[in-house]
């Protein structure tokens, strides 16, 4: 039986109704919920760190336009502008479009690179989600709460420069495409973006250290050849370490990674791929190297 095609995919205009549709549900349950959110900027640094990273913004990806580029470049510098010194005080929550607001081409953002539907596109304000995945690995390592998370369900590109596990990125889309998180602990924290050459750099900040501290750790990491294709496999734990003694308190699954592989399956390396045999993994599969 054919699936049933959906209001929003019976055109452009269609679509456009779905989509001011949904913006206008998210507006009215910000408004008729109890959510406090954070919209309070401060320039001066708050004085302990909780964690500090950079991402590479220009990556060689084949096929995509340099141009598309740039404008995840401009993109980025406009759209962190808006979060730098952001705090957020205890019970208050982040919003990434609160903060950032709808991404126009009168406001200065330009075409740069999207994703939707497992699908590589451009539009206007392409590349936002590099400055959401960067906020959430912030909070990855803190206590903080996420309490709207969008995970990336496929393996787009190969691994290039790549400093993070895998999958712990997350999807945006103006505005009900949402990521968020909320300070449950009793003290503010404050979010730092710059851009410096070509890095997205970030850093989340309190009053006073955390008692403890976080390590997240990708294991199992590998592709495997399965009936329906080629997969990019993994789990990701968050690791609670006391502070004072560096002990590990706990250890939590985090993520689960099953992606499907939409890349060039030539390009996973030899010794990072894997058969499924009788249920488990076998050693990694040897490719012929024809010299």
């Amino acid at each position: 039986m054919a699936r049933r095609k959906l209001f929003c995919e019976y055109g452009p205009v269609c679509y456009q109704l779905s989509l001011r549709k949904e913006r206008l549900v998210r507006h009215a349950k910000d408004l008729a919920g109890r959510q406090r959110f954070a919209a309070t900027r401060q320039t001066e640094p708050l004085p302990a760190l909780v964690k500090g990273h950079c991402s590479v913004i220009r990556r060689r990806l084949a096929g995509v336009d340099p141009r598309l580029q740039e404008g995840k470049a401009r993109n980025l510098e406009l759209a962190a502008a808006k979060v730098n010194g952001l705090v957020i005080a205890p019970g208050e929550t982040f919003s990434f479009w609160r903060t950032v607001g709808n991404a126009t081409r009168r406001k200065g953002y330009q075409e740069g690179l999207t994703i939707s539907g497992g699908r590589l596109g451009h539009g206007i304000g392409g590349g936002l989600c590099q400055l959401a995945n960067l906020i959430h690995w912030l909070v990855l390592n803190s206590p903080l709460t996420v309490t709207e998370l969008h995970h990336h369900s496929d393996a787009l590109f190969p691994d290039e420069r790549r400093t993070v596990p895998f999958g712990t990125g997350t999807s945006v889309f103006y505005n009900n495409v949402d990521y968020r998180f909320r300070n449950d602990t009793g003290q503010p924290v404050q979010l730092l973006i710059w851009l410096r050459e070509d890095e997205l750099c970030g850093e989340l900040r309190c009053l006073q250290p955390f008692p403890y501290r976080y390590r997240l750790v990708e294991e199992n990491s590998h592709y495997a050849r399965l009936e329906d294709g080629y997969y990019r496999l993994s789990q990701v734990y968050k690791l609670t370490i006391d502070r004072a003694t560096g002990t590990v308190l706990r250890r939590e699954l985090i993520l689960d990674n099953r992606s499907r592989v939409l890349f060039d399956p030539a390009l996973i390396p030899p010794e990072e791929l894997r058969e499924e045999d009788g249920g488990r993994w076998s050693r990694p599969m040897q490719k012929e190297n024809p010299l």
